[in-house]
């Protein structure tokens, strides 16, 4: 009877899925709407504004070192002002970045603008990251990771929405009428995340009370390290994924849209497909094995031209590259105190960070070059094949949290 007792005022307890779902606005903005949908908007602003490759790749390494810069001072910034205000803060922010690049043309501006919500979006990344960690306390073991799954599936809901908003905008008003939908999409996401902090578990006052430690960052080399070749791996495809659909294997806007698409849905579902797995995969067996099918999703278009290969990696690619985020994290939880969440999250997204500020202008200058997008494309695929092998040589804690 006093189990049967201690088990429902367990479950009352645990924070409600559909928190969750909206904290995942937070990687729906930051993610999906701000840096992923890019991908869509490339091809026309390249053509009309007369930029190579590796201009057009400089645009996301602005927005990816803005996001660094954001990583950084997050743990800091939470601190002092409380995830919950520097979560709601940020994303307010950040959909107002978005939009307002639909308003100009000047480069300059649009590498501010790429800046500001990359380094916005990080904050409210973060935030929101540590806020789920907090949430996904108690229950069963496959609990934290299916939920962390789900708050990082918020990033392939923005992959999925940009898909259908901004290919019919584009056609009728160009890409400035791209960027002003994905605006507005981002402004309407940050209301509904708004609506539930009330209920989100508070992590400022447990880090208040018990200090700055609680992780170390040599334990974590090996996870840092692989998170930040993955970073520089992954942002190659999504920056030029399109580009080299649309430029090279020459298919219609209709079936990359539907790609694009498909890609977002894929990482919904792959939030709750790997939830389980990674439950069970111990040290960096999670990450190399969400890297390692990333790595696949991403050579199969250029090793198997056409639609069916470009379906085939958005299916593999989209139903894993944030599965390796949720892994991440999910280890992070396990080395590192409750007090230390946030931070050791901020930490890992630094290293995200640095491999995203390289990616897109390392495969922009190989896309320029004589192998043209393929050659920067192959060259994303050899780098996360590196990082997969590098998460294998993290262990496991020897007293996990």
């Amino acid at each position: 009877m006093i189990d049967k007792e201690r088990t429902r005022s367990e479950t009352d307890t645990l924070t409600p899925l559909w928190v969750v779902v909206g904290l995942a606005m937070a990687p729906t903005v930051a993610l999906g709407l701000a840096r992923f949908a890019y991908a869509l908007l490339l091809p026309p602003m390249r053509a009309e504004l007369g930029w190579d490759y590796a201009v057009a790749g400089t645009l996301n390494t602005a927005n990816a070192a803005g996001y660094l810069v954001g990583a950084l001072a997050a743990a800091a910034i939470g601190r002092h002002f409380g995830d919950k205000k520097v979560f709601a803060v940020s994303l307010l922010l950040t959909a107002m970045a978005v939009g307002a690049s639909g308003l100009t043309d000047a480069y300059s501006l649009q590498l501010a603008l790429r800046f500001l919500a990359g380094c916005t979006g990080a904050l409210a990344f973060v935030a929101g990251a540590g806020l789920t960690a907090a949430a996904a306390q108690g229950g069963t073991p496959g609990r934290a990771p299916t939920l962390l799954g789900v708050y990082f599936a918020g990033g392939g809901l923005g992959v999925a929405l940009s898909a259908l908003a901004v290919p019919p905008l584009i056609s009728l008003a160009g890409w400035r009428g791209g960027w002003l939908a994905l605006g507005g999409l981002s402004l309407a996401a940050t209301l509904l995340a708004w609506a539930v902090l009330g209920r989100a578990p508070d992590t400022g006052s447990v880090a208040g009370r018990q200090g700055r430690g609680g992780w170390s960052a040599r334990f974590l080399a090996p996870k840092l390290i692989a998170y930040a070749l993955f970073g520089a791996g992954y942002i190659a495809y999504a920056t030029f994924i399109i580009a080299y659909l649309r430029g090279t294997e020459h298919l219609s806007s209709s079936v990359a849209s539907a790609f694009w698409a498909m890609l977002g849905l894929s990482s919904i579902v792959g939030a709750f497909a790997w939830g389980p797995v990674l439950s069970r995969l111990k040290g960096g067996r999670g990450a190399a094995a969400t890297i390692g099918m990333v790595t696949i999703g991403a050579a199969l278009p250029l090793a198997w031209p056409g639609a069916t290969g470009a379906f085939l990696s958005a299916v593999l690619f989209g139903g894993s590259f944030l599965a390796v985020v949720a892994a991440v994290t999910s280890f992070a939880r396990r080395a590192a105190r409750p007090h230390a969440w946030t931070s050791v999250i901020a930490a890992l997204t630094v290293a995200f960070g640095i491999g995203q500020s390289i990616g897109p202008v390392l495969s922009g200058a190989f896309s320029d070059g004589p192998g043209g997008v393929r050659a920067g494309l192959w060259l994303s695929v050899a780098i996360l094949a590196v990082a997969g092998l590098v998460a294998l040589a993290q262990r496991e804690p020897d007293n996990p949290m």
